[in-house]
């Protein structure tokens, strides 16, 4: 994929702002003043928590439509229903091989450290009432229900509850129908698609103005409400999971460079602002705009980053797999019990299905874990209630496994399927592609550069500006 030519002069010209004005730096400021506020002045800290949590809901304002807009147009640019199903299917197949793998890891590790042994909990101190008002007393969807549930009953509701597999399931479906038409009868409807992404993406680097705000927020809440001292209360618990997820990414290193060649180092360098803004937030819908459009611009075409991403972010959960693992031994332990293979392999089979869907939903781990709890019967459900105060210390952990394990997906799919452009990938790590320009479609495997435009993005002659980082999805 060349770089335009109208694009190179901005390249050439490009001046390097000064550090204080860079997002990542006042995203990190902001974050140390969050801790240092929650830590020293803690019932201040706690009352902070509206900041961060209008920064999310600003986020979640604009998330259902911006899916909504980059998948039809990037499956309109495909012109493939067929590449799209095939993308589709081995995203699904790859998010139940890394799922499964860091569900066994973690209860490798969850029986290697014993987290919870010794601790000898009496069941009869426990109370339901504490997971019950961290779950709201939501039973735990079955596999019938989750799949039912990807099927919006009513369009206009499925974007007004911003639940992202209903958007993205009926996205499809119109990206389709504009394939099967013929893009030139649809070229009204996709022009103006175009447009309205344009101006997504304007709103979206307004909001992104205010993102050390929400990190500061976040951050003083979560220190001021829960505090430092509760380490040495689940330390044993934390380093487990902290440590498994360390091991995790390591393996998620060595998975990005052996298949699709991608240095991972440089990738998270590359996207520091949006890491930062995830941990800070303990969010990764924060930064699923930007997260797509940086991963669009490091060489994923437009269409697979839309369908891979959003789907990831209810399927792909790796980094709260290996949290749930972890956390259920701990819970037998911290009651007596050592499951045997079994056991574990029955609680393996109902992780597998109650992990699914977790984002967005209060209290999701809870009710992952009260389901297992009650289907095995090997300890109380209201045990549960042991994790509260760890619950919120292991956000960094899942935040930043969960969003790293997408992108790889991304990367994976994207060459599984013959759109991943690796010098559009490495130009973007150098800085020659500018961030104020939107990304480039990747070329489908066997077709001409010059026949497959940016998805939903006029070609490089008439390419709008947008404001730097303007990127893609948790």
């Amino acid at each position: 994929m060349k770089l335009p030519s109208a694009l190179a002069p901005a390249v050439q010209n490009q001046t390097k702002k000064p550090f204080y004005r860079s997002l990542f730096f006042q995203i990190l400021v902001a974050v140390c003043l969050g801790i240092g506020i929650g830590h020293f002045w803690p019932d201040i800290g706690s009352g902070l928590r509206p900041l961060g949590d209008g920064f999310i809901q600003l986020i979640k304002m604009i998330i259902a439509p911006l899916i909504f807009l980059v998948i039809v147009t990037g499956i309109s640019a495909v012109g493939d229903v067929k590449a799209v199903g095939r993308v589709g299917v081995k995203a699904l197949l790859y998010f139940t091989g890394a799922t499964l793998f860091a569900l066994v890891f973690g209860l490798i590790v969850g029986n290697i450290v014993q987290p919870g042994a010794g601790l000898n909990i009496d069941p009869s101190t426990l109370s339901q009432d504490a997971v019950n008002a961290k779950t709201g007393t939501a039973p735990p969807k079955d596999a019938g229900q989750f799949l039912l549930g990807i099927i919006p009953t009513s369009v206009v509701g499925a974007f007004a509850s911003n639940s992202l597999l209903q958007v993205l399931c009926f996205s499809v479906f119109f990206g389709a129908a504009i394939v099967v038409v013929g893009r030139e009868r649809c070229m009204p409807v996709i022009s103006l698609l175009e447009t309205v992404l344009e101006l997504f993406f304007k709103i979206m680097a307004w909001v992104m103005r205010v993102a050390p705000i929400g990190a500061f927020g976040a951050m003083a809440f979560i220190i001021g409400q829960y505090g430092l001292s509760s380490l040495s209360t689940y330390a044993l618990l934390i380093a487990a999971c902290y440590g498994a997820a360390i091991v995790f990414i390591g393996l998620l290193f060595v998975v990005a460079w052996v298949y699709p060649r991608v240095p991972l180092w440089q990738f998270i360098k590359y996207s520091r602002e949006e890491f930062l803004l995830a941990l800070g937030t303990a969010s990764t819908e924060s930064v699923l705009p930007r997260i797509m459009t940086k991963l669009t611009n490091a060489g994923c075409s437009r269409a697979t980053t839309g369908l891979v991403v959003p789907t990831g972010y209810s399927f792909n959960l790796d980094g709260a797999a290996l949290y749930l693992s972890i956390s259920l031994l701990f819970l037998a332990q911290a009651f007596g019990h050592n499951l045997d293979l079994g056991q574990q392999l029955a609680a393996l089979g109902i992780l597998m299905l109650t992990s699914k869907g977790m984002a967005g939903v209060p209290g999701s781990a809870f009710l992952a874990l009260s389901a297992t709890a009650g289907a095995l019967g090997i300890f109380p459900v209201a045990g549960v209630a042991l994790l509260l105060g760890a619950d919120r210390l292991m956000d960094s952990m899942r935040v930043s496994v969960n969003l790293l394990g997408n992108c790889v997906a991304t990367f994976v799919v994207a060459k599984w399927e013959g759109q991943f452009d690796r010098e559009a990938m490495l130009r973007a790590f150098r800085g020659e592609l500018p961030q104020e320009d939107r990304a480039e479609e990747s070329s489908p495997k066997g077709a001409p550069a010059s026949e497959v435009t940016t998805a939903g993005i006029p070609t490089a002659d008439a390419a709008p500006e947008v404001p730097a980082g303007a990127a893609g999805v948790r």
